[in-house]
């Protein structure tokens, strides 16, 4: 453990909020409005309301998703509620009034929740506090503690009209065996019938960990406090606490002067804290009780809190990070057929996502307005206009960096790619970044601005052309035939004004530009349609880019790539390239150590191939791997890598960008991803985790097991660790008594992570967690676990042991013994020798044979404590 002290604290909770405020909730389905007082509980676990019934509804904070307040709340559309809102007046002001609260399991499960305050503006500042509490990390990084308190709270919430807690409440919350909640509740001298109920004040705290403990027993627990109490003693002192950190819940690696161990003068504090019994607390003990409750504390937490909070120097160009990225956002389903929607923009920008995909089609008359859907399908379609809006309004709600906007533009019509250049100034303004930065001119070797640079702005990716003057919308005749602008590069290819073309230069991008014809005239020949339906998809088809739309694009210019050579040759840091799936992964395989390096100058972006009709996604590590930054998934779709990608971008302050390795940003450093062996500066991790044991994993009683997993580079472990069965189908508190699982040879920590999932016999998941590697600590955490959708689970939970350490080979085991403590070691060796003595009669050569020997090319011998270079040196110096 680093710290005695949780880093982040939980979210403070306003008095307004908790004292409540008056609002008419209202339905559109059902055309009821209901005066309701709505508030938050004074922990912040619970967005609830209450009619005039006494009747409540609850939120759980961490199922909100989005609120809305003025012109972006709901508008009624059913006569009679509008009617009741005097909404046909002209001074109904019921705008600055309107409060909409977004809650739903994922993105597009959605349940919109809306209320109507009496006063003006009191909807503004209840939108914005609620989605505050929301958004705070430690609201879906709780402690196991946390989680624990929310159920007592909404116990002691949801009482009867008589105001008490009723029983069946209890079979409610706990299913999976309702023998051991009666059980449980006899055990605390309280009423265990269905139709009981219970004083809420013969239900305090105390009680209700009491309860807890006996329908939940932690006899692994148990264990450990035994093996570190004292003799014969039903306690542990403070003194046998101080050892129990600094042994086994503090990182072996950690600098002892920079994060100095636990001092039992400190430990007391912990036990004021957890320890139930006054008496104890007075004496410095804490007994087993009150160790279960410290191991659940925000002290004992799975994840480092600093790498939650924005840790990271965002001042690198802007190719330096990984950036959360989305593949055609508006779809809400299947690439084929579905609904499109505006608000899957609002979702995936609000879950931290940075770049999000339009795909834009001419609009029919009479209105021609421009469109956006997935084209040559049976999806639906949105209006282009609907669309900014939706990113006009969520774009910065939780992260201030910059969203990128990539167009795939099909728009053929002058007039409308004007009309969708208006609408991103109009509705974007001052956050639409339309020149180039002063410092930062677009010229080749001039690295991009930084995320910090380019804060709060909204960036263009489409086409860019030259023109030769100003051009009119309306004005197709200044347009050379079929559309194209006037351009000075070769067969139309968008030319740079300072880029010098050679022969050779020519002749590649003529090559391209052959591959590439487009058909603008709206009909497609047969090569063209086959080219839609290939893993490319409508991407190769796109359109010119007029001047209107050209003119917004600078620092992301789309073009097509065509060698590593000639990219690095060009170094245009403005400049980037897409690629499928497909493509990338035969460039990685081909020439991973030119892909890494090309991602250092600039940026791309990978995404699905056009085959996944269901909208299922690839896994992104291996392109996180080659450093590639857009790694564009289908958030619609929560599989694996979608969940993988979540919970990474969960870090860092939830900004959306991820600053890569040292050696992915440096051109003077090496770096293949598919190297097995070492990594140059870079200390591997060996990671053991033990299962011991898992609490309410399930609201039935069934047999469960445990998969552990590690994402990484190629070289990493690549085994998928599986505990047996639980003994009996004991879903609430069952224990595996397995060996650990061990990773030996993690080759870099930074782009690892570690999966853990529970599932149920037959296969049915449970609740999983995805955490990096660097996030990890050392010792014994209960392990909060996630749904499918990344949302945090209330009731459910493991029990593990982490131990990461520098990985050292076999060969040098002896050695980092000896460093690590001599005397100890020597004291061994010398024990050693004797015992050799008396069978061989002679003594070894004292030490030669613990320093491992190596060979230098001549042939002869070197200490390996000698040498200056290699990886395993660095391992033993930097872990002492």
């Amino acid at each position: 453990m680093s710290q005695l002290n949780p880093v982040l604290l939980p979210p403070v909770v306003k008095a307004y909020l908790t004292q409540g405020e008056r609002f008419i909730k209202w339905d559109d389905e059902t055309s009821i409005a209901s005066p309701v007082i709505l508030r938050v509980d004074p922990k912040g676990y619970y967005l609830y309301w209450t009619y005039q019934s006494k009747e409540m509804e609850f939120l759980d904070i961490t199922s909100i998703r989005d609120t809305r307040f003025g012109k972006f709340a709901k508008i009624p559309k059913s006569q009679k509620l509008r009617e009741v809102f005097n909404m046909d007046f002209p001074d109904n002001h019921f705008l600055l009034k309107a409060l909409t609260v977004v809650s739903g399991p994922d993105m597009v499960d959605l349940t919109f929740h809306n209320f109507v305050s009496y006063k003006e503006n009191v909807g503004k500042d209840w939108a914005e506090d609620v989605l505050t509490l929301t958004k705070h990390p430690m609201t879906a990084n709780a402690p196991r503690s946390t989680f624990l308190d929310k159920i007592l709270v909404k116990l002691k919430m949801q009482l009867n009209p008589e105001g008490k807690i009723p029983v069946k409440n209890f079979f409610q919350m706990f299913p999976a065996d309702r023998k051991r909640v009666e059980a449980a509740l006899s055990a605390c001298h309280l009423a265990k019938g269905k139709n009981d109920t219970i004083n809420p004040e013969d239900f305090p705290e105390s009680v209700y960990k009491s309860f807890l403990m006996s329908l939940c027993p932690r006899p692994e627990i148990d264990e450990i406090f035994t093996s570190y109490h004292a003799k014969a003693k039903p306690y542990m002192t403070k003194e046998h606490l101080t050892k129990f950190i600094n042994q086994k819940q503090r990182d072996s690696r950690l600098n002892s002067l920079l994060f100095p161990p636990a001092r039992p003068e400190q430990v007391q504090a912990l036990i004021d804290k957890y320890e139930p019994s006054g008496i104890n607390v007075q004496r410095g003990q804490l007994s087993p009780e009150g160790m279960v409750w410290f191991l659940c504390g925000p002290e004992n937490s799975i994840l480092d809190h600093n790498v939650l909070r924005l840790h990271q120097d965002m001042t690198q160009p802007l190719n330096h990070y990984f950036i959360n990225s989305s593949h055609n956002t508006y779809l809400t389903a299947g690439q084929f057929s579905g609904l499109s929607s505006a608000e899957m923009y609002r979702q995936v920008l609000l879950s931290g996502c940075r770049c999000v995909e339009l795909d834009c089609w001419k609009g029919k008359p009479p209105d021609e307005e421009p469109i956006i859907t997935h084209g040559f399908t049976m999806t639906t379609d949105i209006l282009f206009k609907e669309a900014i809006e939706a990113i006009a309004e969520s774009a910065f709600k939780t992260s201030p960096y910059p969203v990128i906007l990539s167009f795939e533009n099909h728009v053929d019509s002058p007039r409308q790619q004007a009309k969708m250049a208006e609408y991103c100034r109009t509705m974007f303004g001052d956050t639409l970044l339309t020149e180039p930065l002063e410092k930062f001119p677009l010229k080749p070797g001039v690295p991009l601005p930084s995320p910090e640079d380019l804060r709060g702005k909204i960036l263009i990716k489409n086409k860019k052309n030259q023109f030769s003057g100003p051009a009119s919308p309306s004005c197709p005749d200044e347009q050379k035939p079929g559309g194209e602008p006037e351009s000075n590069s070769p067969s139309g290819v968008p030319l740079e004004d300072d880029t010098v073309w050679t022969g050779e230069d020519r002749t590649e991008a003529k090559e391209v530009v052959d591959e590439e014809e487009e058909e603008e005239s709206g009909s497609l020949d047969e090569e063209e349609i086959k080219k839609m339906q290939s893993d490319e998809g409508t991407a190769g088809l796109e359109v010119t880019a007029y001047e209107e739309m050209s003119s917004l694009v600078n620092y992301i210019q789309p073009t097509k790539f065509i060698s590593f050579e000639f990219s690095s040759q060009k170094n245009r840091s403005y400049v980037i390239s897409s690629f499928t799936e497909l493509k990338a992964y035969e460039l990685l395989s081909k020439a991973s150590m030119q892909f890494v390096d090309y991602n250092k100058r600039q940026m791309s972006r990978v995404y699905p191939k056009g085959t996944r009709m269901d909208s299922s996604n690839y896994m992104p590590q291996m392109f996180w791997n080659a450093g590639c930054q857009m790694v564009a998934l289908n958030f619609q779709t929560m599989d694996l890598p979608m969940q993988q990608n979540m919970a990474l971008f969960e870090f860092n302050g939830q900004s959306g960008y991820l600053l890569k390795h040292e050696f992915m940003r440096r051109l003077d450093k090496q770096f293949n991803p598919f190297s097995v062996d070492s990594i140059d500066v870079v200390v591997a991790t060996t990671l053991s985790i033990t299962v011991i044991s898992g609490q309410f994993l399930s609201e039935r009683s069934v047999r469960t097991y445990v998969e552990v997993e590690i994402f990484g580079l190629p070289g990493d472990p690549k085994r998928r660790y599986r505990t047996k069965l639980s003994p009996t189908t004991n879903s609430i508190n069952p224990v595996w008594k397995e060996e650990p699982f061990v990773f030996e040879k993690i080759l870099l920590p930074e782009l690892a992570s570690l999966r853990i999932a529970v599932m149920e016999e037959g296969n049915r998941f449970l609740g999983h967690r995805i955490i990096p590697i660097n996030a990890l600590r050392s010792g014994y955490h209960h392990l909060c676990l996630r749904s499918e959708s990344n949302m945090p689970l209330t009731m459910p939970a493991l029990f593990v042991f982490l131990e990461m350490k520098d990985y050292v080979p076999d060969t040098w085991a002896d050695l980092t013994v000896a460093l690590a403590n001599p005397i100890k070691y020597f004291n061994a060796q010398d024990k050693k020798s004797m015992k050799l003595k008396e069978v061989t009669g002679s003594l070894p050569e004292p030490f030669s044979s613990v320093i491992p020997v190596a060979r230098q090319s001549n042939g002869a011998s070197v200490p390996a404590s000698n040498r200056s270079t290699g990886t395993k040196r660095r391992c033993l110096v930097q872990s002492t």
